[in-house]
């Protein structure tokens, strides 16, 4: 007998530290704090790339913005279509390669368990880098996000971490490159919560703060410089402010819905234009650029414009004027190909928003003028929440910027209407409308995809009983005799779908033995279909108070038969089954 070769010592302190961390909440913080410093770093290089580009490109000195210069020369602004060219070649080869769209934290921790793809990561991170750098309208706060996030889901599957714990890891690697962007652990904490892990626990607390603390560390260590914005003027003033605070909430969701259909609506027009797709990027930075000439606001993030806005006295008509251009350019960046989030856009239409609702409301002699610095901070956290999502995120990141608890009272109050109109009205978050429109049902980061087996098409009977609608009801008892079965799918001429007969029903009135049996017939249109989750087929049974439903195919013929007990079980079962799996027990 052979003898077993020992296991390299790498293989053995992995095995180990595997053990360790799934053993262990300390370790698993503490492997939750070297992706914290792994994603802080990872964030504070990009930015720096960028802005090292831009400043290349735009001359611009390293302690300016490009989107506060007075103005950019005409012959610089080539550089957009220029960095469009560039990538769309690279997109378009990488494309042949891997054709698969690559999946972003909230798609994995939703669908995939946390596992995402390091390369796929690192070339979205490199269109980023190309799209920002080169001037588009986007922001890069999408690449920090998707580098901290794939570190963390590297070491989960290096370490065979349990689902549970994997997403929570891939959300503190998401969370910590936020809270390194705007040197704010309390906002890349919670956006780890409300954005990309989908909720709050316990568990999941400790790993992710200290993550977010530990990114925030390093990247002022390393010379980033935190996102402050001062007030000096009380955000409340009397009772009727919060009132305008929430009116301008409803309006930011207002906003934030057009906003991300017109992206869509845009992207179905350049699709349809016949435009190739590699030339897409080039052809939209030509646009950037005829924009760029109009004020470099709308170019880049808009960190700069941002808070250049705040210090400037700027008329109703320039700030009107300011909003749509940068709304224009990030939808022409989005639509035409470039890479990147409506984060830092929305942030800088928000502030624009909330000045212009300050600008109306003093234009009403009744009520209490705002002041335009709290209204844009205000503004800036609803239309953020809106288009994001993530109410106490961006509460928190007016509190950190502000230091001012009284602008993040108003801030809370704006974010919360604008959440809940966008989530009754709309439902989805710009990246979960991204999803959608490509054929995902997702519309958070919760974890569902262990609900995608059930669908109605795996959970019914096929020995369906049938009956023509023309059978007569003594025809019926006799084929049916009480006992034999509970319930019998009725069928018209064609053998479709015709609805449901209870066959005790059937026997309850032995008069009129001669009438169709199709008297007995109930929901003759409530029908589902193969592929309607858990979910559907639930909401179907609430809707039609019935104990059994047909499946029917595309032509409705009746397939199967579901009844809500089996498909109340099958769901406690795989409930049941995730929950050993997330907790390892036996």
């Amino acid at each position: 007998m052979p003898l077993a070769l020992p296991a390299p010592s790498s293989t053995r302190w992995l095995g180990w530290l595997r053990r360790r961390t799934r053993s262990s909440e300390l370790w698993l913080i503490a492997s939750a704090v070297l992706i914290g410093v792994a994603a802080g770093a990872l964030a504070v290089l990009q930015a720096k790339l960028a802005h090292g580009l831009q400043g290349l490109l735009f001359g611009i000195n390293p302690d300016e913005r490009l989107s506060a210069q007075d103005v950019v020369a005409p012959w610089r602004t080539l550089a957009i279509p220029m960095g469009g060219a560039l990538l769309g070649l690279l997109t378009w080869a990488w494309m042949r390669f891997r054709p698969r769209p690559a999946v972003d934290p909230v798609e994995a921790n939703a669908l995939h368990g946390g596992r995402l793809s390091l390369k796929d990561s690192a070339f979205i991170c490199l269109q980023t880098l190309i799209s920002n750098g080169f001037g588009a309208s986007v922001g890069l706060e999408a690449a920090y996000a998707q580098a901290g996030a794939a570190v963390a889901s590297f070491a989960g599957q290096k370490l065979n971490l349990r689902r549970a714990d994997m997403r929570t890891l891939v959300g503190a690697g998401a969370g910590a490159a936020i809270a390194a962007a705007f040197g704010a652990p309390l906002t890349g904490a919670f956006y780890a919560f409300e954005i990309v892990i989908g909720a709050y626990t316990v568990a999941n607390l400790a790993p992710v703060a200290a993550a977010a603390l530990a990114a925030a560390l390093v990247a002022g260590r390393m010379g980033a410089i935190p996102y402050l914005l001062r007030t000096t003027t009380p955000a409340v003033q009397s009772w009727l402010d919060y009132g305008l605070y929430a009116l301008l909430g409803l309006a930011c969701a207002a906003a934030g819905i057009g906003l991300m259909r017109l992206v869509a609506v845009a992207e179905r027009g350049v699709a349809r234009s016949g435009l190739a797709r590699g030339w897409r990027p080039a052809a939209g930075g030509l646009a950037l650029a005829g924009l760029a000439l109009i004020t470099p606001q709308t170019l880049s993030s808009g960190h700069g414009a941002l808070t250049l806005d705040l210090i400037s006295v700027l008329s109703l008509k320039t700030l009107l004027m300011l909003a749509a251009l940068k709304a224009l350019a990030s939808v022409l960046s989005l639509s035409f190909g470039f890479r990147g989030g409506l984060f830092f856009a929305s942030l800088f239409l928000g502030a624009l928003l909330g000045q212009i609702f300050s600008a109306l409301s003093v234009l009403i002699p009744w009520l209490p003028g705002l002041d335009p610095t709290v209204a844009a901070l205000v503004g800036m956290a609803a239309l953020a929440v809106a288009v994001v999502g993530g109410p106490l995120t961006m509460s928190f990141l007016v509190l950190e910027a502000t230091r001012d608890f009284s602008v993040t009272a108003a801030a809370l109050v704006a974010s919360l209407i604008a959440s809940t109109i966008v989530r009754e009205t709309f439902g989805y978050s710009f990246s979960t409308w991204r999803l959608h429109l490509r054929g995902e049902t997702i519309r958070s980061a919760h974890d569902v995809s262990w609900l995608r087996p059930l669908t109605a098409g795996r959970m019914m009977r096929k020995d369906v009983q049938t009956t023509p609608a023309a059978t007569s009801l003594a025809e019926f008892r006799r084929r049916f005799p009480l006992g034999s079965t509970r319930r019998v799918v009725m069928v018209d001429e064609a053998e479709r779908y015709a609805g449901v007969i209870v066959t005790a029903l059937a026997y309850a009135d032995l008069d009129g033995d001669d009438r169709p049996v199709s008297v007995l017939a109930v929901n003759p249109e409530a029908a589902l279909t193969p592929d309607q989750s858990i979910k559907e087929v639930m909401r179907a049974f609430d809707n039609t108070e019935a104990d059994e439903l047909a499946v029917v195919d595309a032509d409705r013929r009746v397939i199967g038969l579901v009844s809500e007990a089996h498909a109340t079980r099958r769901y406690a079962e795989e409930l049941e089954k995730v929950r050993r799996d997330l907790t390892g027990e036996i």
